[in-house]
C-alpha cells in the first residue's frame, strides 16, 4: 500500500479497487518531440523550498529508470523522456553533481513539461467545445415557444419557426381580454397582433453565452410580438366603452355671442401604449390579458379655461373686425366670429384656439360675395347630338387660412380690430383638358317614360324641375351618384308643387309628386348603361307606365336612388322632356355591347279590396291594382354572348280600390 506523506491512510479511506499502471500502445503514444528545459542554478541544489531530495543511489537501484527513444514512460511517475534516454543513470551527473540532485532536476523538468502538455490538451478541448457550442448561427440549447433552433443557420431557424407557427391554432385564435369588470375578445388580424419571426431569430442569434453553459444548458428566447396600438385601441374601446370613465374635455362654447365654459374633469381610460404592452406580454400566456385603465387628466385646467374666457372669448365677440382688400372691405361681425372661433380641446385635453375656415366662409357668404369672384369649372353638354366642352374660368378669393391667423391676433384687443385680406387667384377644379381624358364620346343608353296632363299640370312641372336639376351632372370614375344628394330637399322653396304621392298605402296630395317617375327613368338609363346599382326601392303598388321590378320611387330624405360609375370613363347625364314624356340619356364610352332584360311570369297574385274614405280635398279615388311577385334578370352581352346575369325581385302589394264616400 502506497503511503502519502509517510502516513498510512485510515482504513475507511483506503481504495477498494486495485489500480494498475496503464501503458499506451505504440500507436497511441505522443509523437510530439519534447525538448529539455534547464532550471536556473539556484534551483538545482535541492529544488524549491519545502521539497525533499532523495539520497544517492546506485545505477539500477530503486528510484532509477530507463527512458526509451520513443518517450514512453519507464518509471512509476510516468516521467517523459529526457536527453539521456536509453542511458543508465549514475550516482553523479556529468559535472559531478550528485545523482539525487540530477534526479530532482529531471523530476522538475517532468512536472513542467507535463503541465505544458496538459495545457495544450485543455486548449485543444476548449477549441472543440467552443466550436460545438457555437455551431450554426443560433447558439445550441436555444428554443422559441418550444421550437429548438439551436445549431441552425439564421435562414433555417426562420423557416423552422415560421412553419411551426403556421401549424399552431392559438396564433390566430381570438384573444380574451379583461378591462375592469368587462371582458371580451380581440382578433389578432384585426389589431396587427403577430410574431415577428425575423426579429425573434435575430434576438436568438445575438445572444452569446460562455461555451460551457451553452454546451450543457438551455435557453428560452421570448418571441418578438408586434401590434398596432391605434387599431388595438379602437377594438378595446368597443369592449371598455363603459368600463372606464372618459375625461371631461375643457371647452368654451358660444350661446349666440355669449361664451360658456366647460370645465375639465379627470377620468380613467385606456392608454394605447400600455394596452399594447399588456397584449404583447400576455398574448400567449394562456390566460385572459388584463388591460389596465389609467387615470387621465386634461392638459388644460379649469383656471386656464377661466383665463381664456376673460382674455379671448369675451373680447373676441365684443366688436366686429374689418377686413380690408383691394376690392373693398368685409365686416366680420360678432355672430360670424362666434360661429367660426373654435375653443375645444384636442385629444390631450389642450385648448388651442383656431378659426374654422369653412364656418367662417359660410358665416360671411354675403360679405365675401362683395369682393370675391368664384371660379367656374369647365363643363360638357350635349349639343346637336354631340358632346361639347366649354372652358372654365379662374376666380379670386380671400385667403381664409391667412385671414384666420390674422384674426386670432386682433380678437383679444378692444381696439385696432382691423386686418388686411389677401385676394388670391383660384383655378377651376376641372379644365377642358381634364374633361377630354374622361372618354365621354357616345350615347351609351337612353330611356323614356310618358306622362299625361301636359306640361301645365303640377305633376308634370315637378318632373321638369327635377330633370333640369340633374341635366349635365358629371359622375367621375369610381364615384357614387345620389339623387337626394344632388338635388337636396325638394320643397315649395325649390319650386316643387303639390301632386299625388303614396303615403301610408294611399294616394294623397304631397309636395314633389311625380319625381318618382323621373327617378324610374334615371334608374333605367343607368341600368341599361350597365352601371352598378347601389340603392333603389320600387313602388309599393305597380303602375303600368313603368317596367315591372326595374323601377324606383324616391322620397326626401328617407328614400334615395344611388348608382356607382364602375367604369374607367366619365358619365354625363343628359335629360330632356316633351309635353308628355321625359328622357334620360347616359353619355360615356361603351363597356358592354348591349344590356337586355328577361322577366319571369308573375306569381302570388293578390286582388284589391274596396275601402271607403271620407270625401274631401285629400281623398283620391282609385280603381285598384292587383298585387304580385316577379323576377327580372339584367343580361350583360359581349362578343355575341351573355357574360353576366343579375337578378332583381320585387313583390307588389294589391292597391285597394279607394272610394270617396259611401
Amino acid at each position: 500500500m502506497r503511503q502519502y506523506g509517510g502516513s498510512p491512510l485510515p482504513a475507511d479511506e483506503r481504495p477498494t479497487a486495485e489500480l494498475s499502471v496503464v501503458r499506451p500502445s505504440i500507436e497511441d503514444r505522443p509523437t510530439i518531440p519534447i525538448t529539455a528545459v534547464t532550471w536556473p542554478l539556484e534551483q538545482r541544489a535541492g529544488g524549491p523550498p519545502g521539497t525533499t531530495t532523495a539520497g544517492p543511489t546506485a545505477a539500477g537501484a530503486p528510484g532509477t529508470a530507463e527512458r526509451t527513444a520513443t518517450g514512453g514512460p519507464a518509471d512509476e511517475a510516468g516521467s517523459p523522456p529526457g536527453p539521456d534516454a536509453g542511458q543508465p543513470v549514475s550516482a553523479s551527473g556529468p559535472d559531478g553533481e550528485p545523482a539525487a540532485e540530477l534526479t530532482g532536476r529531471r523530476r522538475r523538468r517532468t512536472l513542467l513539461v507535463g503541465g505544458v502538455a496538459a495545457a495544450v490538451l485543455v486548449a485543444a478541448g476548449a477549441v472543440v467545445t467552443t466550436g460545438y457550442a457555437y455551431a450554426g448561427e443560433v447558439p445550441r440549447g436555444t428554443s422559441v415557444l418550444g421550437v429548438d433552433l439551436g445549431g441552425k443557420s439564421r435562414a433555417e431557424a426562420v423557416r423552422l419557426l415560421r412553419a411551426d407557427l403556421e401549424r399552431r391554432d392559438d396564433i390566430q385564435a381570438p384573444v380574451p381580454v379583461r378591462i375592469g369588470d368587462h371582458t371580451g375578445e380581440v382578433l389578432p388580424a384585426a389589431v396587427g397582433l403577430a410574431i415577428d419571426v425575423e426579429a425573434t431569430v435575430a434576438a436568438a442569434v445575438d445572444h452569446r453565452a460562455d461555451p460551457l453553459s451553452l454546451l450543457f444548458g438551455s435557453r428560452k428566447v421570448a418571441p418578438v410580438v408586434t401590434v398596432d396600438p391605434e387599431r388595438l385601441d379602437a377594438e378595446l374601446r368597443k369592449i371598455a366603452d363603459k368600463a372606464g370613465q372618459r375625461m371631461t374635455m375643457p371647452a368654451i362654447r358660444f350661446d349666440g355671442t355669449t361664451p360658456k365654459p366647460v370645465y375639465p374633469k379627470p377620468g380613467r381610460d385606456l392608454r394605447p401604449e400600455d394596452s399594447a404592452k399588456a397584449l404583447r406580454d400576455g398574448w400567449l400566456g394562456g390566460k385572459p390579458v388584463v388591460v389596465p385603465l389609467v387615470e387621465t387628466h386634461p392638459a388644460t385646467t379649469a383656471e386656464e379655461v377661466d383665463r381664456l374666457v376673460e382674455e379671448l372669448a369675451k373680447p373676441a365677440v365684443a366688436a366686429p373686425v374689418t377686413v380690408t382688400t383691394e376690392l373693398g372691405n368685409v365686416t366680420v361681425d360678432p355672430a360670424a366670429i362666434a360661429k367660426s372661433l373654435v375653443l375645444t380641446a384636442d385629444k390631450a385635453g389642450k385648448i388651442v384656439p383656431r378659426i374654422d375656415e369653412k364656418k367662417l366662409r359660410s358665416a360671411l357668404a354675403d360679405e365675401l360675395a362683395k369682393v370675391e369672384i368664384k371660379p367656374r369649372d369647365a363643363s360638357i353638354s350635349i349639343q346637336n347630338g354631340k358632346p361639347r366642352t366649354v372652358a372654365g374660368r379662374s376666380g379670386r378669393q380671400i385667403d381664409l387660412a391667412a385671414l384666420g391667423r390674422d384674426l386670432l391676433t386682433v380678437l383679444p384687443k378692444p381696439d385696432g380690430r382691423q386686418v388686411e385680406g389677401v385676394l388670391r387667384t383660384v383655378e377651376p377644379e376641372l379644365t377642358v383638358e381634364d374633361l377630354s381624358k374622361l372618354g365621354i364620346k357616345e350615347r351609351v343608353s337612353s330611356f323614356t317614360t310618358r306622362f299625361t296632363g301636359g306640361l301645365n299640370s303640377p305633376r308634370s312641372q315637378n318632373i321638369v324641375t327635377i330633370a333640369g336639376e340633374v341635366d349635365g351632372a358629371l359622375v367621375m370614375p369610381g364615384e357614387t351618384f345620389s339623387l337626394n344628394g344632388h338635388t337636396g330637399e325638394r320643397g315649395y322653396r325649390q319650386g316643387y308643387r303639390d301632386a299625388p304621392v303614396i303615403m301610408d298605402g294611399k294616394l294623397v296630395p304631397g309636395v314633389g309628386g311625380g319625381t318618382s317617375q323621373f327617378t324610374t327613368t334615371l334608374f333605367n338609363a343607368t341600368y341599361y348603361a350597365g352601371l352598378e346599382d347601389v340603392e333603389h326601392k320600387p313602388h309599393s303598388y305597380y303602375f303600368d307606365r313603368y317596367p315591372p321590378v326595374i323601377e324606383s320611387t324616391i322620397f326626401w330624405p328617407d328614400l334615395d336612388f344611388k348608382f356607382k360609375n364602375n367604369t374607367p370613363y366619365g358619365v354625363l347625364i343628359d335629360t330632356s322632356y316633351t309635353s308628355n314624356s321625359v328622357t334620360v340619356s347616359i353619355w360615356s364610352t361603351k363597356v358592354w355591347d348591349r344590356i337586355t332584360t328577361e322577366w319571369s311570369p308573375r306569381r302570388n297574385i293578390t286582388r284589391p279590396r274596396v275601402i271607403h274614405l271620407e270625401p274631401g280635398p285629400s281623398c283620391i279615388s282609385t280603381n285598384g291594382i292587383n298585387g304580385f311577385t316577379q323576377d327580372a334578370w339584367r343580361l350583360f352581352h359581349r362578343d355575341g354572348r351573355v357574360v353576366k346575369r343579375e337578378k332583381f325581385t320585387w313583390t307588389y302589394q294589391a292597391e285597394p280600390r279607394y272610394i270617396c264616400g259611401r
